[in-house]
């Protein structure tokens, strides 16, 4: 059984994991909050290492990475559990299963399947990766040996002991806010005492030269204030860049929150609008497909840069050095245009 990383051990066999911002103490036989992270005689292990519960190859637009190999495939792998209880999770069956379930795919077998299916790299989401952080590592530090890309996509709630740990083998992230970073929405609806740790994250990450890009779930009547949707764009424009992508998701009803209809598209526009006018010069609407906002457009001459529909790039207007074709201007994307199109997904398991 692999050990865990980061933790401590103290006195009484206790321990103390500090992979996420909870940091829970563990007494002997327990489980921390994540439900796969287990003391087993004074030591730590995570449960789920190694045991995938989902597996598929999708596009990289899906994450969403918009900035980053635009058009490429990534192998997109999860475990069970997760260290937030979001009401409104659509991803709920897997990430709050309390069984440890899943078929054993090791880091080596994760490898061979991402070059077999042909993806550019692997991407750890899904669930959040920080509670199947052992896995992800050991895998990320393959993928680099064989010339795959590594992508987080995560709610951010991670130690900077964390992100110090996976920087070297960690090429870009995609940080799920909720709520525009409302506190109390964290706290009433995915039992998060403090939304703080995130902005640590996000800036350590930056410290560390991860590409990064922001998403933040526009959720009806709790969580559409267009006052906390700009103070969160003008955060990421003041510590991260006003380049950053930011990424405006339309809520559909799930889990326990089922009964809250779908985002407005006007609320998304208008959620749109304010992070514009907050300085961001990349802003985008998700889980709209067809929406004008989707594009990417030069925030010089207004020129569509990439036309997209859903995950998908259907045009692409920006030169080899990624300028813009009609003013060249710089247009801030890391690694090349990968055509290689996208029709359906690739379920391993």
């Amino acid at each position: 059984m692999r050990e865990a990383m980061l933790y401590d051990r103290l006195e009484n066999d206790d321990v103390r994991c500090n992979l996420c911002a909870r940091r829970c103490l563990i007494k002997r036989g327990s489980l921390g909050f994540c439900r796969v992270r287990k003391n087993l005689n004074g030591k730590l292990y995570p449960l789920n290492y190694a045991k995938a519960c989902s597996a598929i190859v999708d596009p990289i637009g899906k994450k969403p990475l918009s900035h980053f190999h635009p058009g490429a495939l990534v192998m997109s792998i999860a475990t069970v559990g997760c260290n937030f209880r979001c009401q409104f999770c659509d991803n709920w069956v897997i990430s709050q299963e309390e069984e440890i379930t899943g078929r054993n795919i090791p880091p080596e077998k994760v490898i061979e399947l991402t070059a077999r299916y042909g993806a550019h790299g692997i991407s750890y989401t899904y669930t959040e990766p920080t509670i199947f952080f052992e896995y992800a590592y050991d895998t990320a530090r393959l993928a680099h040996e064989r010339g795959f890309f590594n992508t987080f996509v995560t709610n951010g709630y991670m130690t900077p002991e964390a992100v110090e740990a996976i920087a070297p083998y960690l090429d870009a992230a995609t940080v799920d806010f909720k709520g525009g970073g409302d506190p109390e929405f964290y706290k009433r609806f995915s039992a998060v005492p403090s939304v703080e740790p995130i902005y640590e994250a996000l800036k350590e990450m930056k410290r560390r030269g991860i590409h990064i890009e922001v998403t933040n779930l526009v959720v009806p009547k709790f969580g559409d204030s267009m006052e906390m949707i700009s103070e969160l764009a003008a955060w990421i424009r003041e510590n991260l860049s006003a380049d950053t992508p930011f990424h405006l998701l339309r809520f559909h009803p799930d889990y326990k929150m089922n009964h809250i209809p779908s985002t407005e598209i006007k609320t998304l526009e208008d959620a749109y609008e304010a992070a514009r006018e907050a300085g961001l010069n990349y802003v985008y609407l998700g889980n709209v497909p067809g929406h004008r906002y989707e594009n990417t457009y030069c925030p010089n001459c207004g020129e569509i840069l990439i036309k997209r529909y859903g995950f998908e790039v259907i045009r692409w207007r920006i030169t080899k050095e990624m300028r813009c074709l009609n003013c060249g201007t710089d247009i801030p994307i890391v690694g090349e245009y990968h055509k290689s199109g996208y029709s359906f997904p690739y379920p391993i398991i």
